[in-house]
């Protein structure tokens, strides 16, 4: 059978930072802006669009990106797919960018949105979490009543596990009627858990997000916990996936880190055959990167797809929030309708 591909392309590839509105911070890190970049891939009558973040914990940044980029250009302008795409470039921002551009492009030119492509239903609005970077509880309490459409508030901590009990004590205190996870962004050691969810569980806090350091996963071989865990850092790509069972209870897949729609798409089937829950979040961008992974979190269990709201200015047309949920409708990207300029 002869290999399926598109016509020869041309790649054009950007670079911006998006201005965050003010300092983000999780355990070791303090965010300012976000570097990303957006490839453009044109057949002289279509384009697609696609924007990549890369993973900051594993240097996968701006110079990282447009080498690899730069090192694909002749095979991904030769129209390779994107199934052949996942062995021409390894997972990360770089092929998450292009990936997301091909399906923007491929609806373009068969006048269909992604969606329908990917033999998915019509999607709907999803329930977001909105989430709240580490400062103090006071702080934090405040900024929880200032999500006042929240119906999900994903809390960030620091790795102390008393302050940051005391955060979570704060914000359940604030919002009483909202559903609440906590990311621990590998901040703390297995010897901390079972206070760490003693004191969860008192606040009612649904979904504890990577308590412990990449590379540590085996730590938690037969511990059982009474609040589900998420595997984020600990879950990069499809290679990932079955070594989370008897560890993790779910599974959230970053774009950003699989190296886009196609792969995370295969993940969250592989997570549901293995019994996983399956969760879809962002490493911080605009709209642009937002709407492929609205695409795949009609499949998941949490949603946390808040990246523009911490923006000083998002790209126009947006994703919309409202009311707790989020809409990518079909003017943000993957409408089918887009054409070369």
């Amino acid at each position: 059978m002869p290999r399926l591909t598109m016509p020869r392309l041309t790649m054009s590839v950007a670079t911006e930072t998006l201005r965050l509105a003010k300092p983000f911070r999780i355990s070791g890190y303090v965010f300012e802006g976000s570097d990303v970049v957006v490839v453009t891939l044109s057949d002289g009558e279509h384009e697609g669009r696609g924007e990549g973040g890369g993973v900051f914990f594993l240097g996968d940044d701006i110079g990282h990106m447009l080498a690899a980029l730069d090192g694909a250009r002749a095979a991904i302008e030769a129209g390779r797919s994107r199934e052949e795409l996942r062995s021409i470039l390894p997972p990360g921002g770089a092929r998450n960018a292009v990936d997301c551009a091909l399906w923007d492009l491929e609806a373009a030119r068969a006048g269909r949105p992604v969606w329908q492509l990917a033999g998915l239903s019509e999607p709907k609005p999803l329930r977001t979490t909105f989430t709240l970077g580490a400062d103090t509880p006071e702080v934090m309490a405040e900024g929880a009543r200032n999500y006042a459409d929240a119906r999900s508030i994903k809390i960030k901590l620091t790795g102390d596990v008393d302050l940051d009990l005391d955060r979570v004590a704060a914000i359940r205190a604030a919002r009483n009627d909202v559903w609440l996870g906590v990311d621990g962004n590998q901040g703390f050691g297995i010897g901390d858990l079972d206070e760490l969810v003693e004191g969860l569980v008192a606040q009612r806090v649904s979904l504890l997000e990577q308590p412990l350091a990449r590379g540590r996963e085996s730590d938690l071989d037969g511990y059982a916990s009474a609040i589900p865990i998420a595997g984020d850092e600990s879950i990069l790509s499809l290679d990932d996936v079955p070594g989370a069972v008897g560890r993790f209870d779910v599974i959230n897949i970053k774009l950003d880190k699989c190296g886009g729609l196609t792969e995370g798409l295969i993940m969250a089937r592989l997570a549901r055959e293995l019994g996983l829950g399956v969760m879809v979040g962002n490493m911080v961008g605009s709209s642009l990167a937002m709407a492929p992974g609205f695409v795949l979190g009609q499949g998941c269990d949490v949603v946390d797809l808040d990246g523009p709201t911490f923006l000083a200015q998002d790209r126009q047309p947006s994703v919309r929030y409202h009311d707790g949920m989020i809409t990518a409708g079909p003017e943000v990207w993957g409408a089918g309708a887009r054409v070369a300029a």
